[in-house]
């Protein structure tokens, strides 16, 4: 049977996923098209349903119900003006700090509150190899559809933790972690850092919070044309590459 009414019960609950609040209530989150559905079963997530696309060929994971939709249907789904044929209904991780952080190059966001920011920078997180990805309260949804077709399926590939930093942080440099951040203020010269590293990237208008900073190293990238700073996106990219290198092997 294929679902032609938005109005279906199944439908309409899904559609409270694409709000920020029923993603948090529900811990379900929704996601669009089938490299990231492929991307997101291969990484273990929990596929809860699948709305495909009448006529559109794809095997739902084993357990995961799959809806015939129409074109329409499928369309109040998706935040994109393009449908790539599927959407699926996936349950959100917990987002909990660890107690004790993974060793290598964790990176955090200070208040990065675009979605395509977060997004692009989770990317960039995992073709670094980075060990984790911890958020402040204030950053965008990092399961919003916007930040998840940012991250290229880069969501399900590594741990994503959000908490108040000021705490997360201190029990890092308790575990032995170089704290450093991109501050205009910091020195061009890259400080000594320990084999654990927290890198952290400010928000798009203010950069990273003074309390935060306090407890870093301060590091500026040596830029020679006149723009003073960087999109937080590429700020980060730049900063990954350059500290991933530093970092003692």
């Amino acid at each position: 049977m294929i679902i032609e009414s938005r109005a279906n019960e199944r439908v309409k609950q899904a559609r409270k996923l694409l709000l920020r609040k029923e993603r948090r209530a529900s811990g379900l989150h929704l996601i669009e098209g089938d490299k990231l559905v492929r991307e997101a079963v291969a990484s273990g997530a929990a596929i809860e349903s699948c709305f495909v696309e009448e006529g559109y060929a794809f095997t739902p994971p084993e357990g995961a119900p799959m809806y015939a939709v129409t074109r329409t249907v499928l369309e109040s789904l998706c935040e994109s003006q393009t449908p790539q044929g599927i959407v699926a209904v996936v349950k959100t991780p917990s987002l909990t700090p660890p107690e004790t952080y993974p060793q290598g190059l964790v990176l955090v966001l200070d208040g990065v509150q675009d979605p395509g920011n977060v997004g692009a920078i989770l990317r960039s997180a995992d073709a670094f190899g980075a060990a984790g990805l911890l958020l402040s309260p204030a950053c965008a949804d990092v399961f919003a559809p916007k930040t998840l077709r940012a991250a290229m399926g880069s969501t399900y590939h590594l741990p994503v933790w959000q908490g108040e930093l000021l705490p997360e942080l201190a029990q890092m440099l308790q575990q032995g972690f170089t704290a450093i951040c991109g501050d205009l203020r910091g020195s061009e010269t890259m400080p000594a850092l320990s084999p654990n590293v927290a890198l952290i990237i400010g928000s798009e208008g203010s950069g990273v919070s003074d309390a935060v900073a306090e407890r870093c190293e301060r590091f500026r990238l040596t830029m020679r044309g006149r723009a003073e700073s960087l999109n937080a996106s590429v700020a980060a990219g730049v900063l990954l590459y350059v500290v991933s290198e530093a970092m003692p092997r």
